[in-house]
C-alpha cells in the first residue's frame, strides 16, 4: 500500500447551473474557476492560489430525471481503480461507475457503500510537478469529511477494508448515537455516523476551510444559498456551518470566529 492510499484528493461538483455555481463559491470560498473543454463538456476546475482543489461539471437533465440530485462527490486515491473497484463489489458495495481513464489525469470509479452512501476512487496519472495535495486547515482546500451511514458499524467495516482507514475515537452523542472519527495516512480526516431521521439517505458530506465562519454563513445567504445548521462549535473548537447552494447541492464550512 503506498502513502497515498486511502487520502482524499479531489471533491467534484455536479450541478444544473455551472455558471452559477462557479459565482456562489467564489463568493463564499474565495475560489477562481477555469474552463477546460472536453470532447462531450466544458469541466471547470476550481482553484486556490491557482491550484485546483476541486472541480464542477453539469448535472443533465437525463441524469437528473434518473433521479440523480446535484451533489459533491469526494475522490479517494487508491493504488489500483480497478483492484478498489472490484474488492468493493465483493465487500457488499455497488460499482456504479466501472473504471474508467481520463487521459492525463487518471483512471477512477465510482461506487456506492453497503449502506448507499456514493464515493469516488481514483488511481492519479504521474503529473511533473506532482498536484498539491489537499491541506486541511488552509483556507479554500478540504477539511474534513463526514459519512451519514444507513449503519456505521456496517459502513466503518467496509472503509477500513477498502482504504486502511483505521477508528480514530469514538465519541457519545447521547440519543444520536456515536460519532466516530477517522484517519487515514494522513492523520485524522473525518467523521462517520449512523444517519438521523432529518438526514433521508445515506451520503457524504464536505467541509471546506473558511477564514471567518460568521462571514462565511452570511455570504452564503446572501449569494443565495441556504444555511441549514450552525455556525455551530465542535469539540476541536472550530465552528462549522452546514448549508446548500442555490442549486440544491449541500456541503459544509469549517472555521474560526473573529476575535
Amino acid at each position: 500500500m503506498s502513502e497515498f492510499h486511502g487520502r482524499f484528493i479531489w471533491y467534484e461538483l455536479m450541478t444544473p447551473d455551472v455558471a452559477g455555481a462557479k459565482a456562489f463559491y467564489g463568493d463564499v470560498i474565495g475560489w477562481t474557476a477555469q474552463d477546460v473543454p472536453m470532447p462531450d463538456m466544458t469541466y471547470t476546475l476550481l482553484q486556490v492560489d491557482g491550484n485546483g482543489v476541486a472541480g464542477a461539471l453539469p448535472l443533465t437533465p437525463e441524469m437528473a430525471a434518473q433521479g440523480v440530485p446535484p451533489n459533491w462527490t469526494g475522490y479517494v486515491a487508491v493504488d489500483d481503480a480497478d483492484e478498489t473497484a472490484a474488492k468493493a463489489a465483493s465487500l457488499g458495495g455497488k460499482v456504479m461507475q466501472p473504471p474508467l481513464d481520463i487521459p492525463g489525469v487518471g483512471r477512477f470509479a465510482i461506487i456506492a457503500d453497503p449502506t448507499g452512501a456514493v464515493i469516488a476512487v481514483m488511481t492519479p496519472a504521474p503529473m511533473d510537478p506532482p498536484r498539491p495535495p489537499v491541506q486541511p486547515g488552509i483556507p479554500g482546500h478540504g477539511s474534513w469529511h463526514e459519512l451519514y451511514a444507513g449503519d456505521l458499524e456496517r459502513a466503518f467495516a467496509f472503509y477500513a477494508e477498502l482504504f486502511g482507514w483505521r477508528k480514530d475515537q469514538d465519541m457519545d452523542m447521547g440519543p444520536m448515537g456515536t460519532y466516530r472519527l477517522f484517519a487515514n495516512q494522513g492523520g485524522q480526516a473525518g467523521g462517520m455516523m449512523t444517519r438521523p431521521d432529518n438526514i433521508p439517505v445515506p451520503l457524504w458530506l464536505y467541509y471546506f476551510q473558511v477564514a471567518d465562519i460568521d462571514a462565511a454563513a452570511s455570504r452564503v445567504k446572501a449569494s443565495g444559498g441556504q444555511v441549514l445548521n450552525g455556525p455551530m462549535e465542535v469539540p476541536s473548537g472550530a465552528w462549522i456551518v452546514q448549508a446548500q447552494d442555490p442549486q440544491g447541492a449541500m456541503f459544509a464550512l469549517v472555521g474560526s470566529k473573529a476575535a
